[in-house]
C-alpha cells in the first residue's frame, strides 16, 4: 500500500542552528579575532625546529579554525562567514595600528634607535602576513564553513566527527597553500625544497591538530548546543 503522500520516501529534516543573541557567539568572535592577530605577528619569524620548517604562529592557528568549525556547527554557514569578515577587519585595524606606530617619530638615542629598529623587524612585515592571512583565512575558513554546513544539510544532526574532519582537510589544504605562497617570502623562505617543506609541514601539521581535538570539539559543540536557548530554532 502506497503512503497518503503517494511516496514512500521520507523528507530530509533541514539541519537546525542557533541565532546569535547569546553570550556564546560573542566570546567566540573575539578569540578567534586575537587568535588570528597574534598569529600573523608570529607568523613573520621563521622557525626551524630540526627538518621542519614553519613559522612562530604555527601553534595558535589551528584554534581559530577549531572555533570556525564550532561556529559553523552551531550557528550557520552565514553568521560563520561575518565572523571571519569581522576578524579580518580587526586583523587590519592592528595592521595599520602597526604602521603608525613605526613610522611615529621615536628617540634619537642609543636605546631608542635600537628599540626602533626592533619594532621594525617584529612589525614591519605584518601587512604582508595580513594580506596573506586574509586571502588565505577567508578562502580556507570559507569553504570549511561551507562544506561543514552542507555535510550537515545531509546528515542532520549525526556524524558530527565526519563534517568536522572532512571539512577540515579541504580547508586547511587551500589556507596553507595561498598563505605559504604569499607569506614564504617575507619569513625567508626563497628556494622550492624549504616551500614545499613549508606548505606540506603547515598542512599536515594543522590538519592533525584539527583531528586530535575533534573529540574536544564535539564536547564543546555538544556544551554550546545544549546552553544556546534557540538552538534549533533556526533551520538553513
Amino acid at each position: 500500500m502506497s503512503s497518503p503522500s503517494g511516496s514512500s520516501t521520507l523528507s530530509k529534516p533541514a539541519p537546525r542552528f542557533a541565532s546569535i543573541g547569546s553570550p556564546y557567539f560573542g566570546i567566540m568572535l573575539a578569540v578567534m579575532a586575537v587568535v588570528l592577530i597574534l598569529s600573523n605577528i608570529g607568523a613573520s619569524k621563521g622557525v626551524v625546529l630540526g627538518p621542519i620548517i614553519t613559522d612562530g604562529g604555527f601553534f595558535l592557528f589551528p584554534l581559530a579554525y577549531i572555533l570556525g568549525d564550532v561556529m559553523s556547527e552551531v550557528y550557520g554557514f552565514k553568521v560563520t562567514r561575518k565572523a571571519i569578515i569581522t576578524s579580518f577587519a580587526l586583523s587590519v585595524f592592528a595592521s595599520l595600528c602597526y604602521w603608525v606606530i613605526i613610522i611615529l617619530p621615536g628617540f634619537d638615542d642609543d636605546y631608542g634607535t635600537a628599540k626602533q629598529a626592533a619594532i621594525e623587524g617584529a612589525l614591519g612585515p605584518v601587512p604582508q602576513i595580513v594580506l596573506a592571512s586574509l586571502l588565505a583565512f577567508l578562502a580556507g575558513q570559507t569553504i570549511n564553513s561551507w562544506i561543514l554546513v552542507k555535510m550537515k544539510q545531509r546528515t542532520g544532526e549525526r556524524s558530527l566527527w565526519a563534517r568536522l574532519m572532512g571539512s577540515s582537510v579541504v580547508g586547511e589544504f587551500v589556507d596553507t597553500l595561498i598563505f605559504c605562497s604569499i607569506a614564504a617570502s617575507v619569513i625567508g623562505i626563497s628556494d622550492a625544497g624549504s616551500f614545499v617543506n613549508y606548505v606540506l609541514v603547515g598542512f599536515v601539521y594543522k590538519t592533525a591538530v584539527e583531528f586530535l581535538f575533534v573529540p574536544v570539539t564535539v564536547l564543546v559543540v555538544g556544551w554550546i548546543k545544549k546552553r544556546e536557548p534557540s538552538y534549533g530554532a533556526v533551520a538553513a
